[in-house]
């Protein structure tokens, strides 16, 4: 034991040069990237917070019934969010909004590409599965430490750190989807003299697309587990009353505002839920 240990790979030091040397070089390009997506995350929160509370709660819950035409659901809607303004964390909801609104688009955005390359490039997938199961199962506190370091304290690391916990779902999911596509459907479209384009939108996507939704619900859950985690790294939202209530062991602020962060993954859940029309008469 002494002699495997007596000369030990330097992966720690390795890491802690990687990240200085990206900090010495290029620490102008983070700083402005970080910078933009501030901007951004501040005027989504501009959008959100602008609005009295009760018009904000109710064009969410306009939101709710165009996309499940479900009364049930604007209703609880209304409830929860009305709920939420009562006990007083209406500020911290609309930042938690915002951070995994921002956090599933860039998921989306990056994800589904990524996955429809994959599942026309199966090399590409055998690159990626390695990486993305390091992204899943990594502890986020270790890449919470170069992410504060490369990005300073504030909504952006936090931002970082849940695109980098959540991004696999959408790719293994858009994958799943296209790579599933019947032969006989692909087959179909190049006996018609579809080009390749025309095959993705016309055939793959819409038979990919209830997997591409359930990697969008799953994106969404995903990002509000790192509500909290997130909180560490000076991530305003919800995350932020449940850290005080855990260092001064307060059972009220912490139930309160555990229960606030359920109520928001049970709206975003059944608001994105794949087959969501069966319930029109819900």
């Amino acid at each position: 034991m002494d002699v495997l240990t007596a000369y030990k790979l330097p992966v720690g030091p390795w890491a802690k040069t990687g990240v200085d040397w990206l900090v010495g070089n290029a620490g102008g390009a983070f700083e402005a990237f970080s910078k933009g997506l501030g901007a951004i995350l501040n005027a989504m929160l501009a959008l959100i917070q602008t609005p009295p509370p009760l018009v904000t709660i109710l064009i969410i819950a306009a939101i709710a019934y165009v996309l499940k035409r479900s009364w049930l659901l604007s209703a609880f809607v209304v409830a929860g969010l009305t709920f939420i303004v009562n006990q007083g964390y209406w500020k911290e909801t609309t930042q938690t909004l915002a951070l995994v609104v921002a956090s599933s688009v860039l998921c989306m955005g990056l994800g589904v590409p990524l996955g429809i390359a994959a599942a026309r490039r199966p090399w590409l997938m055998s690159v990626l599965r390695p990486v993305l199961d390091m992204m899943q199962t990594i502890p986020t506190f270790v890449y919470l430490i170069p992410a504060l370091v490369l990005f300073g304290l504030g909504m952006v690391p936090g931002l970082i750190s849940t695109v980098i916990f959540a991004l696999p779902a959408s790719i293994r999911l858009t994958h799943l989807g296209v790579a599933s596509t019947p032969r006989a459907l692909i087959e179909a479209a190049d006996a018609f003299g579809a080009t390749p384009t025309q095959r993705l939108i016309k055939v793959e996507l819409p038979h990919a697309m209830p997997q591409i939704l359930a990697g969008l619900t799953q994106t969404i859950m995903l990002s509000l587990s790192m509500v909290v985690i997130s909180a560490l790294v000076g991530a305003n939202g919800l995350g932020v009353p449940v850290v005080r209530a855990l260092n001064s062991v307060n059972i009220g602020m912490g139930f309160t505002a555990g229960l606030a962060i359920v109520l928001i993954a049970i709206m975003l859940d059944r608001m994105c839920r794949v087959g969501g029309r069966s319930e029109r008469h819900g």
